[in-house]
């Protein structure tokens, strides 16, 4: 398989779908069924042993012995794009077509982007011996039927040795810097909150500027501070998503706004201290004008780093297949970052145009898709299982 049929097997994949129109294919979804015949059938052409687990993931293995295994996922967001996630598992089925000198797992997991039950990592987490055991879950396993029973037997052995991810960037630094292919060196923590800010309900017409407990003035003004500040603090990302306001009518001053506020470092302390300023603003900000302010944290997590030795192998791969070596951190999760809790893990990023991701516009380069294929066979080529 060439670059050129890794592409179109991509968008084959896309027709998968529970939107006509559109992509949309969360976990364990009708369209999921058709996608484990596609990616089973290309499986077994490349000579693999191929089953679906207790939770959906689809795993194929080519050779015995201690193995490497490469995967991404297989559900989507939203009307997203062909790439994310896909594009990992079927570079995982063309290398192991190139017969590698070692023995293979490619796997296509079932779950990451945490669409239809808000939680992410189903697949992965089922791998490391930590799966999601929430009866609605469960129910989605039954109905697809799987057995809930069987989860156990899911999780990876000491076989495998190593994992590696292939994935779109779904950012614009590699397009900024001209390079096709990123190593990453850590997955940034998360920190994730809701913040609410209490003010007092009042008519818009009758109530006085100077007698107003406005709760979406106070939060307005904060929102302006978590940009600028995000800003001056380098290595930091912030970001205000999500609002919802009550009574939420154009003639009543807002007396009740939650916000959601996200918090990103490849630094747990940065990361951490950043939030905790980011929140002392909001309180502050809310005083001024005599709303109070509360949180709750609802995401934890820590900054993972990838394995040193792969992501020195793997920068060797990158300069001997001929290209300039770019390091980088991810500021998105990844399922690398689940494995990375049981076998060293690494990810080499794929070049994204314009930057996007999460959207029908997302694509891929051929030529870095064929830079891909060879980074990867000069990796298989050296790699020796620890």
């Amino acid at each position: 398989m060439d670059h050129l049929e890794v592409i179109r097997r991509c968008r084959v994949l896309s027709d998968c779908t529970e939107e006509p129109g559109h992509i949309t294919r969360t976990f364990l979804s009708p369209p999921m069924r058709e996608v484990h015949r596609l990616v089973g059938g290309w499986m077994e052409q490349a000579g693999m042993r191929v089953r679906v687990d207790a939770v959906g993931n689809i795993r194929g293995v080519h050779g015995e012995g201690p193995r490497l295994m490469i995967g991404s996922h297989l559900d989507t967001v939203p009307q997203a794009g062909a790439f994310d996630g896909i594009l990992g598992v079927i570079i995982g089925v063309a290398l192991v077509e190139r017969r590698p000198p070692c023995a293979i797992e490619v796997v296509g997991f079932s779950e990451e982007e945490g669409v239809r039950f808000g939680v992410p990592f189903i697949g992965s987490r089922t791998l490391v011996g930590d799966p999601v055991m929430d009866a609605e879950v469960l129910d989605a396993i039954r109905a697809f039927v799987l057995d809930p029973a069987q989860i156990p037997e899911a999780a990876i052995g000491e076989e495998v040795k190593g994992y590696l991810e292939f994935h779109i960037e779904q950012g614009p630094v590699l397009e900024k810097m001209k390079r096709p292919l990123g190593v990453v060196e850590a997955i940034v923590g998360q920190s994730r909150f809701e913040v609410s800010f209490l003010g007092k309900a009042n008519h818009a017409g009758t109530t006085p500027m100077n007698r107003r407990s406005d709760a979406l003035a106070a939060a307005g003004e904060w929102i302006w501070t978590v940009e600028r500040l995000a800003r001056e603090t380098p290595d930091v990302v912030a970001t205000v998503g999500q609002l919802e306001v009550e009574p939420g009518a154009p003639n009543v001053i807002p007396g009740l706004l939650r916000a959601s506020l996200d918090v990103r470092s490849a630094s747990n302390a940065t990361r951490i201290e950043s939030a905790g300023l980011l929140l002392s603003v909001a309180e502050a900000a809310g005083g001024r004008r005599g709303v109070t302010v509360s949180y709750e944290q609802r995401l934890d997590q820590p900054a993972v780093p990838m394995d040193p030795a792969m992501v020195r192998a793997l920068s060797v791969a990158v300069k001997t297949a001929g290209y300039k070596l770019h390091r980088m951190v991810s500021g998105a999760g990844h399922d690398a970052m689940i494995l990375a809790r049981k076998v060293p893990s690494a990810i080499l990023f794929v070049r994204s145009p314009g930057g996007i991701s999460h959207h029908p516009d997302e694509t891929v380069l051929p030529e870095d898709v064929e830079a891909a294929l060879a980074v990867g066979m000069r990796f298989l080529e050296n790699w020796r299982p620890a």
